[in-house]
């Protein structure tokens, strides 16, 4: 999914323990090392020309000829030649002192470049982490969201436009989507409740109908039955899908648990499931009739997939920010790649892909659903001696205040 994919810049800058090279301390680099290379460029050209400047000291003046050895003419040469090699190791002297002051000024310099280098690159990086923070946290419940970056027309605010652009045709994507498979759901009900009516309107007529069209009305009435599972499963997800919750209010978990179970209590004994539960006070915002609808879903999934004689595992806990909900059931062991996909709809467990009389594979996607819908986060994971283990995660409901409680 593109949004996914857009998600992926704000991944932590380290893999494996290994600290990724981002691209700021990448142009940081880039930028302390033309000028480290320029700055010892400059130094080698600027040693080289001062090493090819004539000598300047100025040679002893040349005194009358004597005669004789000691006055001979070898005396001024001596002088000269002396004065010479006192004025190369004067020069050297000098290189080399200019040489150490220029490499410690070079040294100096550079360190300073990169520290300027690192800030520069952070300036003009900015944008990029505008971007960064708030793909973090665009999903497909708040593609409404954009960029907007602002400043001059660049390459960066260019990329931000383009996103900005991507983001609009992705919300219209997933509206029409869901516009879609809510619209549709509604209108099958309409042929669903005329075939019903009129299957029930044959079958009160007298004569009495023959067996043979006795089985051939079960059938069908068996099919109409699955099928309005199915618009009522698309309805239901449709719905939260869209975020649409006008029922927000106070909601126990371990109440609606309670409830879930008394529902299935018959199908629970029929396969001598032992349910185990621990059902700590957790309570959390939202819509009563979707947490109702998820918790049933989980249920209905941990006695449908169970084998008898099994067990289900219920365990509702809270923190000081969050409430969890985990259901385990016993049942064959599962490869955790499937169970990686079974919150898509029509996703099922082995060769099964699709609906069956069981369910119609969309139980799981609805709670998914559901979960997203109220900010909060779902875990399937196969369990350990087989079966299925769900951990759901929702933001916990403030405690209400007891001001005037200890008088």
């Amino acid at each position: 999914m593109p949004v996914r994919l857009l998600a992926r810049l704000g991944e932590p800058l380290s893999r494996g323990g290994v600290p990724r090279r981002t691209v700021r301390l990448r142009l940081t680099g880039l930028y302390g090392g033309l000028f480290l290379a320029c700055g010892a460029a400059l130094l080698a050209i600027t040693y080289l020309l001062v090493a090819g400047l004539p000598l300047t000291k100025p040679l002893p003046p040349l005194g009358p000829p004597s005669h004789g050895l000691a006055g001979s003419s070898l005396a001024p040469c001596c002088s000269v030649n002396a004065v010479y090699a006192e004025a190369v190791a004067d020069r050297n002297a000098f290189l080399h002192d200019l040489l150490i002051r220029s490499g410690l000024a070079l040294v100096v310099v550079a360190l300073l470049s990169t520290w300027l280098g690192w800030l520069m690159a952070g300036r003009v990086l900015r944008p990029l982490q505008v971007i960064i923070s708030t793909t973090r946290q665009i999903s497909e419940d708040n593609l409404h969201q954009r960029l907007t970056l602002p400043g001059p027309l660049d390459e960066l605010t260019e990329l931000g436009d383009t996103i900005d652009g991507l983001l609009e045709r992705l919300e219209g994507a997933f509206d029409a989507q869901r516009n879609f498979v809510a619209g549709a759901s509604h209108e099958l009900r309409t042929p669903l409740t005329m075939i019903r009516t009129s299957l029930d309107v044959a079958e009160a007529k007298s004569p009495p109908v023959s067996h043979d069209a006795s089985v051939l009305a079960g059938k069908v009435r068996e099919g109409l039955d699955q099928a309005d599972r199915l618009v009522e499963s698309f309805l239901v997800l449709a719905r939260a899908q869209r975020g649409v919750m006008t029922d927000l209010t106070t909601v126990s978990l371990p109440q609606v648990v309670s409830a879930a179970l008394r529902a299935r209590r018959a199908e629970t004994a029929d396969m001598g499931l032992a349910v185990r539960l621990q059902l700590d006070d957790a309570e959390v915002i939202g819509s009563e009739t979707l947490l109702a609808r998820m918790v049933a879903n989980l249920v209905g999934n941990a006695i449908r997939h169970n084998q008898p004689g099994g067990f289900i595992d219920l365990t509702t806990q809270a923190d000081t920010s969050a409430a969890r909900l985990i259901v385990e059931n016993g049942g064959p062991v599962l490869d955790p790649d499937e169970v990686a996909h079974l919150a898509q709809p029509f996703r099922r467990l082995g060769a099964e892909r699709t609906g069956s009389a069981d369910g119609v594979g969309l139980g799981l996607s609805i709670v998914a659903a559901i979960v997203t819908a109220h900010s909060g986060m779902l875990d399937l994971q196969p369990a350990s001696g087989g079966g299925l283990r769900a951990w759901i995660e929702l933001p916990r409901a403030r405690p209400a205040s007891r001001s005037g409680a200890h008088g």
